[in-house]
C-alpha cells in the first residue's frame, strides 16, 4: 500500500486546518459549518492510493450538485472522478470546500438518511486488516514525526451497559484497535468538536510528558515496552482515560434516559397524530363543500349576468309582440269583443314596450361597463 506522501499530507493540513486524522494514511475527517449546520467531509484512501482515486463523502446527507443525488453522501465531483497520480489531494479538498461555501448544500430529510459514513464502506474498497493501536501524545501535524506505536493489543471483552437493550441492534464485531475503539470518536486535539448528532465534546488535554515515567527504573520501562499488558495497564490508569470513560458512561446514561422519555411521549404523539389526521379529514370535507358552493355561485352568477338577462328580455318581448299580433288577428276575424280586445291588446303591448325599454337599459349599462374596463 502506498501511503500519503509527506509533502501532500503537509499541504492537506495547511489548506484545511480543521482536518482530523482518524486513521493514519487511511481516513481523514473535516468538519465545517454552513447555515448553522455542521457537516463533515470524510476522506477514505484506498489501498493503492494514489493510483486509485480517494473516496470522499459527506454526512449528514445533503442535496448539492457535487453530491450524488441517489444517497446524498457520495461526492461525485469531476475533481474526484478525474483524480490521478499527479493530482494534489489538498487542492482538491480545498476546492470542494470552497464550492460548498459558495453554494451551501441543503440538508436532506432525516428519514432518507442512511448510516453514517463511519459505518459505510463503498463497494470495491477491500476492508483494511486489523492494525495495532497507535497512540500519539498529541495530534500529528505538518512537520511532525509520529512516535512508533507498541505492538498489537488483544481486544478486550465486549462492554455491557446497564439499561441498553442489545435486542435493538446487532452486536458489534471485535474492534482491531483494542480499548481505543470504545472511546468517543473525536481526535484528542484539546478542542471542542461536534459529533454526528451535534453533541459537543471536549477531549482532555494530553500532556507531552507523563510524570510517572521518570520514577520508573530501566527494568520497568523495558517491561512496558516489551509487554503489551503492562503498557495497557499503565494506559488504563491514566486520568485522561478515566475521564473519557466516565464521560462516555455519562453520555450513554443520558442517551438511555432520553430514549425512555421519547418512549413515554409516544402516546401523546400518537394522540396528536390522530388529531392531525382528523383535522386533515375535516379540512378535506370543508374544501369539497367550498368547491361545490363556488361552482353553484358561478352558475348563479352566469344566469344573472347582463348578457343573459338581455337575451331573456329579448325573447320575452318577442313573445309578447307575437301574442299581441295574435290578439289583433283574432279581433279582426270577429273572435273577440272590442272591450276584451282593447284590454288584452294594450296589456301585451305595454309588456312588450316595457321589456324593450329594459333591454335597452341593460345594453346601455353593458356598454358603459365595457367602456370603463377598456
Amino acid at each position: 500500500r502506498n501511503t500519503l506522501y509527506p509533502i501532500e499530507e503537509q499541504y492537506l493540513y495547511s489548506c484545511v486546518h480543521s482536518v482530523a486524522e482518524i486513521q493514519k494514511d487511511v481516513e481523514y475527517r473535516i468538519p465545517f459549518t454552513v447555515n448553522n449546520s455542521t457537516i463533515s467531509v470524510n476522506i477514505l484512501l484506498p489501498q493503492q492510493f494514489p493510483q486509485e482515486k480517494p473516496v470522499v463523502s459527506v454526512y449528514p446527507p445533503v442535496g448539492h450538485h457535487l453530491v450524488d443525488s441517489n444517497n446524498g453522501t457520495m461526492i461525485s465531483s469531476p475533481l474526484i472522478t478525474n483524480f490521478g497520480m499527479h493530482s494534489d489531494l489538498g487542492k482538491v479538498i480545498q476546492s470542494l470546500l470552497d464550492e460548498f461555501w459558495k453554494s451551501p448544500p441543503a440538508l436532506m430529510s432525516s428519514s432518507s438518511a442512511g448510516f453514517p459514513y463511519g459505518l459505510y464502506k463503498p463497494a470495491g474498497i477491500p476492508p483494511y486488516p486489523a492494525q495495532a493501536f497507535h497512540y500519539s501524545p498529541h495530534h500529528v501535524g505538518p512537520g511532525q514525526t509520529p512516535s512508533p506505536g507498541p505492538g498489537p493489543v488483544p481486544a478486550p471483552a465486549p462492554m455491557s451497559h446497564t439499561g441498553v437493550d442489545m435486542v435493538h441492534g446487532p452486536p458489534r464485531a471485535a474492534a482491531p484497535y483494542g480499548l481505543i475503539t470504545d472511546l468517543p470518536l473525536p481526535v484528542p486535539t484539546g478542542e471542542s468538536q461536534a459529533g454526528l448528532n451535534g453533541h459537543m465534546y471536549k477531549m482532555p488535554e494530553i500532556p507531552e510528558t507523563f510524570p510517572e515515567l521518570p520514577d520508573m527504573n530501566l527494568n520497568q520501562l523495558s517491561d512496558m515496552s516489551e509487554n503489551e499488558d503492562v503498557l495497557l495497564e499503565f494506559f488504563v490508569r491514566l486520568p485522561q482515560f478515566k475521564q473519557v470513560t466516565g464521560d462516555k458512561e455519562e453520555l450513554i446514561g443520558s442517551i438511555v434516559d432520553m430514549a425512555k422519555k421519547n418512549l413515554q411521549m409516544e402516546p401523546q404523539l400518537e394522540d396528536k397524530r390522530q388529531e392531525m389526521l382528523n383535522k386533515y379529514e375535516q379540512l378535506t370535507q370543508m374544501k369539497t363543500a367550498f368547491e361545490m358552493k363556488m361552482q353553484r355561485q358561478h352558475e348563479l352568477s352566469e344566469s344573472c349576468s347582463l348578457s343573459t338577462l338581455q337575451a331573456r328580455l329579448k325573447v320575452a318581448a318577442h313573445q309578447a309582440e307575437e301574442e299581441s299580433e295574435d290578439t289583433a288577428e283574432n279581433f279582426l276575424e270577429g273572435g273577440i269583443e272590442i272591450d276584451e280586445f282593447l284590454t288584452s291588446f294594450m296589456e301585451k303591448r305595454t309588456v312588450r314596450e316595457r321589456q324593450r325599454c329594459l333591454c335597452g337599459c341593460k345594453r346601455a349599462e353593458r356598454l358603459l361597463l365595457m367602456h370603463s374596463d377598456g
